[in-house]
């Protein structure tokens, strides 16, 4: 696909995290003139967050290309289909089917570290009963999201996780754009909050162009920003 402007990189972050997660990928992308918009995502259902995704995303002039992390790749997938995109690169990301839910995805596969250190909390839910939302275990955190990002960092980053409401993992995708589009991912080798293995099945799945780094943790857009940065800049160069 011939593109007349550099499509702009949207980068959608996972949960327990927030925009500022993608800051170095930012500085990256930026450096090689590549425009970048990063959006919050409200962490509270499949639907809700693709359709605000595609909102945001649909606003933006020109073709532009759907970076997601974690969970964000879920929403991606979803949000895909919007006009104008051009290309989809998932980040240690949930690739899903149409029909499919996290929860499904997962339930293939040993399940990881992250599943049994995850903190719950209620949160109000306007004209209904308080719902489930969930973090990871302060204490098991630097193992389980970031590893290899220096303690000094994940000591911040544990107490200002975003939670994601724990009916995210039950609610199935209603699309599945990488179909239909060009798609890269990459797989972080040593994660310990999806399993790289069905980071590496969703990828196959998807006929994605697949970069793997050994020994890096889920939070590799921290730790090894360059490396996604690049990735995107791949997809971009493809497509633009």
């Amino acid at each position: 696909m011939t593109t007349t402007t550099t499509p702009t990189a949207v980068l959608v972050h996972g949960a327990f995290a927030d925009a500022a997660s993608w800051s170095g990928v930012i500085a990256e992308l930026q450096n090689h003139g590549i425009p970048v918009v990063a959006p919050p995502n409200p962490l509270r259902g499949l639907a809700s967050d693709a359709a605000y995704v595609a909102s945001a995303a649909a606003q933006i002039d020109g073709p532009f290309v759907l970076v997601g992390h974690s969970y964000g790749g879920a929403l991606i997938t979803v949000a895909g289909t919007t006009e104008n995109v051009v290309g989809l690169v998932y980040v240690a990301a949930y690739v899903l089917e149409e029909g499919e839910s996290l929860g499904e995805l997962q339930g293939r596969f040993p399940l990881s570290p992250l599943v049994s250190n995850l903190k719950e909390a209620t949160y109000p839910v306007e004209g209904a009963d308080p719902a489930v939302e969930v973090t990871i275990k302060a204490d098991a955190f630097p193992a389980v999201f970031a590893a290899d990002v220096p303690a000094a960092v994940t000591k911040v980053l544990a107490v200002t996780q975003r939670p994601l409401a724990a009916s995210a993992f039950a609610e199935t995708a209603s699309a599945a754009a990488w179909k239909t589009m060009p798609s890269w991912a990459l797989v972080a080798g040593a994660d310990q909050a999806i399993n790289p293995e069905v980071e590496r099945f969703g990828a196959k799945r998807a006929g994605a162009v697949v970069v793997e780094l050994e020994g890096a943790s889920h939070a590799v857009a921290l730790s090894q920003p360059k490396a996604v940065a690049d990735l995107i800049r791949d997809a971009v160069r493809a497509i633009g």
